[in-house]
């Protein structure tokens, strides 16, 4: 099995190249790498080379969205190859990116992955106001909450977002997560909330949350 098939994945996603990708993603699936592989360690793999050449000012905004684009290219063709895992299909999670950032790029990965894993997930967008995500929950009854953000200036959001779910007393636990560029374990401690540093972290966190509630 060529599992350097991932590594030009993620230069292709890196080099802004979506036929590449499209191709590269087809091969990896006829060659039997699992969704899951090819999104962790080549989809997104790819978007992290990007974020550190785009520290390094080597790239700006409209390669990072060129990356972004190629990478969407790969989820498309990944979508109908999803499988989902027995046993999880009646775990409803809303997610969405706090009110005043429209950085998705890493909330869209975390939602494909815990689809990938078999979760059901409601997701709002980007700049979603607090109280859309206290209306999801009342409408779904979801137990698991995730909250993402890419700039220090909205992580407060996350802060007004947990106050008012925490309003309205639900008849069961909810479980917050929130993750995102500038979002660390203290300030997640502080503020009440499991975190997960990336997409596979998100998953396991879900998994592990479940496993200590039950539910």
């Amino acid at each position: 099995m060529d599992r350097n098939i991932l590594g030009r994945l993620a230069a292709a996603v890196r080099d802004m190249d979506s036929e590449a990708v499209v191709a590269l993603v087809d091969d990896a699936l006829e060659i039997g790498i699992t969704p899951a592989e090819i999104i962790h360690d080549g989809l997104a793999r790819g978007m992290e080379e990007a974020g550190v050449l785009f520290e390094k000012k080597e790239y700006f905004i409209p390669e990072i969205l060129l990356c972004a684009d190629a990478m969407q290219a790969g989820l498309a063709v990944l979508t109908p190859h999803l499988v989902h895992d027995e046993g999880k299909e009646g775990t409803t999670i809303v997610i969405g990116v706090v009110e005043g950032d429209i950085h998705d790029i890493g909330k869209n990965l975390v939602k494909m992955m815990l689809e990938v894993a078999g979760y059901q997930v409601i997701d709002l967008g980007r700049d979603v106001p607090a109280p859309a995500f206290v209306e999801a929950v009342r409408e779904t009854q979801a137990r698991y909450v995730c909250l993402s953000t890419l700039m220090s200036t909205t992580m407060q959001q996350m802060e007004n977002v947990i106050e008012q779910l925490l309003a309205e007393k639900l008849p069961y636990q909810l479980k917050i997560m929130v993750g995102g560029g500038p979002v660390s374990q203290a300030y997640a401690d502080r503020i009440g909330a499991s975190y997960a540093e990336n997409a596979i972290g998100a998953v396991k966190l879900i998994r592990y949350l479940q496993k200590e509630s039950g539910n």
